[in-house]
Order: C-alpha cells, then structure tokens, then sequence
C-alpha cells in the first residue's frame, strides 16, 4: 500500500482510507472482520462523522478496533462535525458554532473509544459560519489534544478560504466526490472558454486551488455514479467502462475494483481515496489498487471508456 503525507501536516497515512459510513448495520464480528480486512489491506486511515447512523458508525468502529486489540498509534482516525441531524432521519440545517463542534467532538471521541483524532473536517459548508467562532473552536481542540489536523469537507475555494482567513491551522484536506463516473471537477478544467455544458463552474477550480494549496483531495464514493445512484461496477448501464476495467485488470493482473482506485491515485493532486465498501473481498480488492501504477495511455482510456470527452 503505498502511503502519504495528508496535507502539509507531517501525518503520514495510506493512500486508501476506509469510510465506515455503513459499518453500523453490521454486528460486532462483522465489524471486526471489515476493519480486519481493511488493516490487512494496508489501510490505517479510517473517516468517519458524527452524523453517520446518528453516532451508530463511530461507535462500531470504535469497538471493533477495541475488540482487534489494535494500537491506536499505528492507526489514524478522522471524523467529520457541523451537521445537526439527531435522529438520521435526514439533514436537519448545518452548525460551525464553537459550542456545537466542541460538544460533538467530545461525543465522538467517546464513540471512536480514543481520546484524540488524526483529523476532523467540516462536513458541509454553514452559511451562518462565523469565522472567527470555528477559530476559537478549533484553538480549543487543538491545545487540548483532542485533534491534530483539520480540514473541510464539500467545500468551493472561496468557502475553504473564508475559513483559513481565520483559522490558524493550516486547512489540510477537502473530502470531495470523485471518481471515474463523477469527473466534473476534471472536465471543467479540460472545456474552459468553451460553450459547452461541461465548461460551467461548478466548483470554483477546486481541484487547481486543492494543488496549489497542497490541500489533499479524500474522494468519497469513488465507485457510485451520481449522486448515492448506485456503483458503477459490474453495472449493465456502463459496458464499455467495464470493458476497459476488465482488460486492464487482465494487463496489470488485479481486479476491476483494483484498476478504479489505481486511476483516482494516479492523479498527480496525490488524492486519497475513502472506500465505502462493507464487503472484506471488495475492500481488499479496492485497496490492491494502491499497488497499481497506471501508465498515462491507460489513464486516459478509461476516463473515455467512462463517457467523457476530450475536447
């Protein structure tokens, strides 16, 4: 597994991270065996959120690495905060106050079963943000020990800016949606001064700015197309990208879901991608691909093979 510095943090950690968004369906064993796999796998980064299954996410993962007797300084832990939504049943509104994330990390910290994070990220922006009011908060945490490093997560260049001008840590990583079938943010910089649909900004340069700010790029549901519309793998609906997976899986000899984390990591941005995946044999193979480097032909194949153009 090859691994990396988040950021310009110092932290270093495995390109592949595990999201365990879905781990609160599953029972203790089950939970033990995915992050099992996953540490077996080459994975230590683990992301999470306060609002996953109303805290039900964190919990189980804390307790599965309990259960695994695995040591806490050989792992790294991220959770996400600023979402108010108690009872899982849907997005009740966004909150960056201090007094909100200081009581959220507390109770994350006590579901994770640790008693500090690697990272936590804002989980969407708030437009009611005080700046100034996240610095006191952050400043907090970090004096504590409570965090080490802080990010944003969703966020467009001027948001992430807002937050740095107040802030004193240095903003070290943006979770954002991306993949081989949700490639906006790379068509964009391919169609500008052109007419074309793919030309509009809808992301402010995003992935630009994320280079020039060295800020890593964690893409979340890197094997779903749209948005939570189903993953693309082994899908009737895209043939001629599960064509190109398979023969460069049969090329490299690894697995589709190898080929599909390899052409995330194969982005000079250095991005790390978060596995949403519940299932040991797809994590194992997903994480394979951190293993695989690409060569540039192939690269550009499968982002055609995916229905994108190249103007």
């Amino acid at each position: 597994m090859k691994r990396f510095t988040l950021g310009t943090s110092g932290l270093e950690t495995s390109r592949v991270a595990l999201g365990v968004m879905r781990i609160s369906e599953k029972t203790p064993d089950q939970a033990a065996e995915i992050v099992k796999t996953a540490l077996d796998s080459g994975i230590t980064f683990f992301d999470s959120a306060d609002v996953y299954a109303a805290g039900k996410s964190s919990a189980v993962l804390g307790k599965a690495l309990e259960d695994l007797g695995v040591q806490r300084d050989s792992i790294q832990i991220q959770t996400k905060f600023g979402i108010v939504n108690p009872d899982d049943k849907g997005i009740v509104r966004y909150d960056f106050s201090k007094k909100h994330l200081l009581a959220t990390l507390d109770r994350e910290l006590d579901r994770l079963k640790t008693d500090y994070v690697d990272s936590v990220l804002l989980h969407r922006p708030d437009t009611l943000v005080d700046p100034e009011e996240v610095a006191e908060a952050f400043n907090e945490l970090q004096a504590s020990g409570k965090v080490r490093h802080f990010g944003v997560s969703n966020m467009r260049p001027w948001q992430v800016e807002l937050i740095q001008s107040a802030v004193p840590q240095k903003l070290q990583a943006n979770q954002l949606q991306f993949g081989l079938m949700h490639t906006h943010m790379i068509q964009q910089e391919f169609e500008a001064n052109m007419e074309t649909g793919g030309s509009v900004d809808h992301d402010g340069g995003i992935l630009a700015y994320s280079r020039v700010k060295k800020m890593t790029i964690q893409a979340w549901s890197p094997f779903q197309y749209g948005f939570f519309e189903g993953p693309f793998m082994d899908n009737p609906k895209f043939p001629k990208l599960n064509e190109k997976l398979e023969e460069l899986a049969n090329k490299y000899s690894t697995s589709k879901n190898a080929i599909a984390t390899a052409w995330i990591l194969r982005h000079p941005a250095q991005m790390q991608v978060i596995l949403g995946s519940m299932n040991p044999r797809r994590i194992s193979e997903m994480a394979a691909g951190g293993d695989v480097d690409l060569d540039r032909q192939d690269w550009w194949d499968l982002y055609v093979a995916a229905g994108n153009i190249i103007p």
